[in-house]
């Protein structure tokens, strides 16, 4: 993973999140926490464990404590969620700007609850906008059970804007 690389991505990755947060901050404080369906039932929910994922692999990578993982209660309007989200940002691109491609190799031991395991910080930092990826994409559909069009967020609207 080339430095350069993970920075792209996290480029992409803040991109799509303020284009999908900009919808989502359209809902009804209703919509915005009904139970809709999916792994966490709602579009908060659901999106407060995408930020608080983010934050964790940046504490195992070497950035700033996170703390106990966020719970949705602590973010009860959108603005909220992002307000959260826009520190997040500055510490994720303030921990990414010194690297080096040699850092990104650097092993790094974690646990998500289980055994130790290990893996490049690369890699690691790489998971956080990845499973941001994943998730957004459940955003979308339970937006669409709202009866909200999600929008696009397919990187190359990123890459050629």
């Amino acid at each position: 993973m080339h430095a350069d690389d993970l920075r792209r991505l996290y480029d992409y990755h803040y991109w799509a999140n303020r284009a999908q947060l900009a919808v989502v901050a359209q809902l009804t404080s209703d919509q915005f926490t009904r139970d809709v369906s999916g792994s966490y039932g709602s579009v908060r929910n659901t999106l407060v464990h995408m930020l608080s994922a983010e934050a964790g692999w940046l504490e195992r990578c070497g950035g700033p404590a996170r703390g106990p993982k966020f719970e949705p209660h602590q973010f009860p309007t959108v603005s909220a969620l992002v307000e959260r989200w826009t520190t997040s940002e500055a510490q994720v691109r303030a921990f990414l700007a010194p690297l080096t491609d040699a850092d990104t190799a650097r092993v790094i031991e974690f646990s998500l609850g289980g055994p130790t395991q290990r893996g490049a910080l690369g890699d690691l930092m790489a998971q956080g906008a990845l499973h941001g990826i994943h998730h957004r994409g459940q955003v979308a559909l339970l937006l669409r059970a709202l009866g909200v069009v999600p929008g696009n967020t397919d990187y190359v609207l990123f890459a050629v804007a």
